[in-house]
């Protein structure tokens, strides 16, 4: 038998895709706001916004008969038919967003027109009050509260209040960004954290980032095949930890879109360290019709009727400017124009460019069939680049293991494995050392065999696994700092650090809170002194690409193996007899050793080797 399902229900199944978590109903929210032509918006929460959000703006207001209606699903004034989705200018449309949040929360709407009073409506859990007359200015106030309090399945799988506010707080600066000509305002358990006035990207960017950022970065606006790009690209040396610093905005909505991501890595490829990448606030104008924004209800992501034209433009445009040839010129915003790629673009000598990039820059009326033949030209196929992402079926197919296959596999990698260990342990009586050569390699002689063992390396390996050993006990000590570090994060790398503090105590930093997305860290592992702290917070940080958590054991591998390098006995040192002995006891005779940094700790030769290298035997 087939159910009609009620509005409640259908209302909390649309809640699970467009109201997830507390940013995306301050995202809903503010959107709204914008679409009403706003222009300030005021943005306050508690307790990560599960307690409370509420947005205020100066937009045009409900009218008292449109109250109920706003609440109601699929009810929008955004759209009237079905071709209006081919040219959505809005950042709302679909109608669903207030609907689905009142069904989860308890939410009053109060707002007010320029020719009429204000007046109110309550919901709880999607339940309908009264319209009352209210207080207010012109302009909508939308407060919710107690998010998810009838859906506590929903709730319990919530981040804490302190990620979540990280993640409202990302999204309120992407709309500072996005809408750099609106006033915001936005207050965290009642202390204001971000602040603009409208007046332009270059402040907005001094908002979120702070104002020493915009000496990295260089202004730029260019217009090829109908497409415009403007905005802020850091210059080739101004590189992140991770994505979070990468804004995107199509048709003025933020989303984060595979094919000009793309284009933009592609185009930074030559310039950036592994695990590094860029900085960019980047706005994205094309004809509506070219774009659908509806591809799924959370509006995250775009679709391009020509994906070739949109990474072609993107990737030629970007790297023009940081390869600084002089097309770069008609792209970068003179009077604003900083960083390295602008003063490379003005010195770059026309022989230097590749010839790709002499050609004549087209019309912006340019046909996009004309756009796409200039383009196969333009965009190189660089190795080790990504590819333009494409659809369509793939050419072959890859087998892939059956779990009997692995396992069988295992089985035998594990037993070789196990083998070699075998062949190259010696018991350490049986080696007689023979002295050293060049106070760097430890001979010994084994009957018909000979070792030289590298003493450095030896040495380098037994500290770093004592090192590594004491980190994974947690045994280690902290050294106090006399000056502390300090790191200056955005909201989201501020999240994640904090709720990995308690692991960076058990291995020996001592790390807090420092004030706003701001964290001091007071005390290192005491072996581990001389480490580059920029360089291992920056991989701490870059942690937040893949799995959210901190892989301690992979990031602290490099830096005890620098430590055990520079503890360890050097080549050219002489050894006493008593330090050989002490060395090679401490090996164990594990003659199979491997420095951290993949060197090997000794090397076997024997006897009839030699002897053929004295042609003794053939």
């Amino acid at each position: 038998m087939i159910h009609i399902l009620t509005p409640d229900i259908y209302n909390k199944i649309a809640a699970g895709e467009v109201v997830d978590r507390p940013y995306s109903v301050v995202k809903e929210l503010v959107e709204n706001a914008i679409d009403a032509g706003a222009t300030e918006i005021s943005v306050e929460i508690d307790g990560g916004g599960k307690r409370r959000i509420r947005v205020t703006d100066n937009g045009g207001g409900i009218e008292k008969a449109d109250l109920p209606s706003a609440y109601a699903s699929h009810a929008t004034s955004k759209l009237r038919s079905a071709d209006d989705l081919f040219g959505v200018r809005t950042l709302g449309f679909r109608g669903e967003a207030l609907a689905s949040i009142a069904a989860v929360s308890k939410m009053c709407i109060v707002s007010k027109t320029a020719e009429d009073e204000a007046y109110s409506l309550s919901s709880e859990g999607g339940v309908l009050g009264e319209v009352h007359p209210a207080a207010g200015a012109n302009g909508t106030t939308v407060t919710v509260e107690d998010l998810f309090f009838n859906t506590p399945a929903r709730l319990k799988f919530l981040k804490s209040d302190g990620q979540e506010e990280g993640d409202v707080t990302n999204m309120i600066a992407r709309f500072l960004l996005s809408r750099p000509e609106i006033s915001f305002e936005y207050t965290v358990n009642g202390k204001t954290k971000y602040r603009s006035f409208g007046d332009g990207l270059a402040a907005a960017l001094a908002a979120v980032y702070g104002k020493e950022i915009l000496a990295n970065l260089c202004e730029i606006d260019a217009d090829r095949h109908g497409v415009r790009l403007h905005g802020f690209l850091g210059n080739r040396n101004f590189s992140k930890p991770n994505r979070t610093y990468q804004s995107l905005f199509v048709n003025g909505r933020y989303v984060v879109n595979q094919t000009v991501g793309a284009a933009i890595s592609n185009a930074y490829a030559s310039y950036l360290m592994k695990r590094q990448y860029p900085f960019y606030v980047l706005f994205l104008e094309l004809p509506p019709e070219i774009v659908d924004v509806n591809v799924h209800p959370n509006k995250a992501d775009v679709r391009f009727a020509d994906n070739q034209v949109v990474y072609g433009t993107v990737y030629s445009v970007v790297s023009s400017v940081l390869d600084g040839n002089s097309r770069a010129l008609e792209y970068l915003v003179s009077e604003r124009g900083r960083g390295e790629a602008s003063s490379a673009a003005e010195e770059a000598p026309a022989a230097s460019m590749p010839a790709a990039s002499q050609t004549a820059a087209p019309s912006p009326q340019m046909s996009y069939e004309e756009a796409k033949k200039e383009l196969q030209f333009e965009v190189p196929v660089t190795a080790g680049r990504s590819p333009m992402p494409r659809s369509g079926p793939l050419l072959f197919e890859v087998h892939a293991p059956t779990p009997a296959e692995e396992d069988a596999f295992e089985a035998n990698r594990r037993f070789l494995l196990e083998e070699e260990k075998k062949q190259q342990r010696v018991d350490p009586a049986t080696l007689e050392y023979k002295g050293e050569l060049f106070h760097t390699y430890l001979c010994y002689e084994r009957g018909d065999e000979a070792y030289l063992v590298d003493q450095h390396a030896a040495h380098e390996r037994l500290i770093y696994d004592r090192l590594r050993e004491k980190m994974a006990a947690r045994s280690v000590v902290s050294q106090p700092m006399l000056m502390p570090f300090v790191l200056e994060l955005n909201a989201q790398e501020f999240a994640f650090l904090k709720q990995n503090f308690s692991l960076l105590r058990e291995i020996g930093f001592e790390a807090e809170e420092f004030g706003g997305s701001t964290v001091k860290v007071s005390a290192v592992p005491a072996d581990l002194m001389a480490m580059d702290l920029n360089a291992f917070f920056g991989e701490v940080l870059s942690s937040m690409e893949s799995l959210r958590t901190i892989r301690l054991p992979d990031l602290l591998k490099d830096k005890l193996a620098s430590a055990a390098c520079k503890a360890a006995v050097k080549g050219g040192e002489q050894l006493t007899e008593k330090e050989v002995r002490a060395l090679l006891e401490r090996m164990d005779g594990d003659m199979g050793l491997k420095c951290p940094h993949g060197r090997p700790v000794a090397v076997h030769l024997k006897k009839s080797e030699i002897e053929k290298l004295f042609k003794r035997i053939v």
